[in-house]
């Protein structure tokens, strides 16, 4: 069941017009919507308009209705059900909300996208949200930028509408943050390539439907021999070795990939060849921005529960809360959440009017990483004993926010880059 919202104000109504007819996000929108956070003043916010917030307002209801109840069960199997989910999402226009209007999208700028994602956070794990997020803020933004018309019609517009799963192929064995030395080869025979290789750590991966594959394509330098290829998963020669066992994100599928002589068409080449380093450094910006925003809602609701815990908690005949160290700490954290919140909103504010956010969205993804680690271990303290068991939201927290560290570029890359902008790098 679509949830449906009716975003056709006069800022965007041009925009929109062509939507209303057929897929709106029904629901109209009140003139002060209800928002999805307590933290969050509707009239005065700096970059979200009422239209942001009816649209979170919408995907709220999904996530209570239809998700939610359902993360235990999915988080125990170790698997969610991509396709049923990513089908009530593609109905509502959640998987492209900034997107092309002529292929299922909803036209909008990426500030929308970033409230999509913030929402998302209310999502009671990280792998669910994660996994939406490989597809609409990191397999589909160059497809969507550079790919031809036909290859928009065969995989942006189903992955939009939520008839096909995407995932991203980068990250391999021997190459993860360090993406200039991925091995896997597309050799050009006539008017194909053949792959060969493999890809690690790939989210969605079991249940993919098709992978926008970073592969090399010729012997030029690293920084322009690589394209990217879209690659439907059921062609002969793809192999997934196996579902990885990860410490956290247990909802989250992540598959090892090989390629053995898989033949793809040439017309399945994003945009130009020896382009896909620069267009997956494009897609990494709004993967980055992506995953601070949906990481800032988790650590509200995690400060939040904490404070509702230690609140009725005692020790030594007062509510653990009561505490000194304890109420400085979360206003600390408190503090921090909000300094990186204006962070994000700055370098969102900045990316739609099509400035080089690199260095702010580096800030950004470091800062996420860093902060989600301080907010799980300080939480995770308060609640003692019951922490560290698995059946409450912090414990999982824990240990699925350790991955922003790592995943979408390593805190130490970040610090690289950061570090080029500033021109600090020792001189090569």
């Amino acid at each position: 069941m679509a949830q449906r919202l009716n975003l056709v104000v006069s800022r965007h109504f041009s925009k929109l017009t062509s939507l209303s007819s057929t897929r709106k996000l029904a629901e109209n929108v009140s003139s002060k919507p209800k928002t999805a956070s307590g933290s969050e003043i509707t009239a005065d916010h700096l970059l979200y308009t009422p239209e942001h917030f009816a649209l979170k307002e919408s995907l709220k209801k999904i996530i209570d209705q239809d998700i939610n109840p359902y993360v235990d069960q999915w988080e125990a199997e170790g698997i969610f059900p991509a396709h049923k989910v990513f089908k009530l999402l593609g109905n509502a226009g959640f998987l492209g909300v900034n997107k092309p209007v002529e292929y299922g999208g909803l036209g909008l700028d990426f500030s929308y996208s970033i409230a999509v994602s913030e929402e998302l956070g209310n999502i009671r794990c990280g792998g669910i949200p994660m996994a939406i997020g490989v597809q609409t803020d990191m397999a589909t933004p160059a497809l969507a930028r550079f790919g031809s018309t036909e290859l928009k019609k065969e995989f942006l517009l189903p992955s939009i509408m939520g008839d096909k799963v995407a995932c991203l192929g980068v990250s391999e064995v021997g190459a993860g943050s360090d993406v200039a030395t991925i091995k896997t080869n597309a050799v050009r025979e006539g008017d194909e390539y053949v792959v060969n290789g493999g890809k690690m750590w790939t989210t969605n991966g079991t249940q993919a439907d098709w992978m926008c594959l970073l592969a090399n394509t010729s012997d030029s330098p690293s920084h322009k021999n690589k394209s990217l290829i879209c690659l439907p998963m059921n062609s002969p020669g793809v192999h997934i070795a196996r579902k990885i066992d990860n410490m956290g994100m247990r909802s989250s599928d992540t598959a090892e990939v090989f390629f053995d002589d898989v033949r793809m068409p040439c017309k399945n080449l994003i945009g130009q060849e020896g382009m896909g380093f620069t267009y997956q450094m494009l897609q990494f910006q709004e993967e980055r921005l992506w995953a601070c925003s949906n990481i800032l809602t988790m650590m509200d609701n995690i400060i939040q529960e904490t404070i509702q815990y230690t609140r009725q908690r005692k020790i030594f005949k007062m509510p653990v809360l009561y505490h000194q160290s304890v109420h400085f700490r979360l206003a600390e954290l408190e503090t921090e959440i909000e300094l990186l919140r204006s962070l994000l909103h700055r370098s969102t504010a900045l990316y739609i009017k099509c400035n080089d956010v690199t260095k702010l969205a580096s800030m950004a993804k470091l800062k996420a990483g860093r902060l989600s680690r301080e907010v799980g271990d300080s939480c995770l303290q308060y609640w003692g004993g019951m922490g560290f068991t698995s059946n409450v939201l912090v414990s999982r927290f824990y240990r699925d926010a350790r991955l922003l560290s790592i995943g979408g570029g390593a805190d130490e890359v970040m610090l690289s880059i950061i570090c080029k902008y500033m021109d600090t790098l020792p001189k090569k």
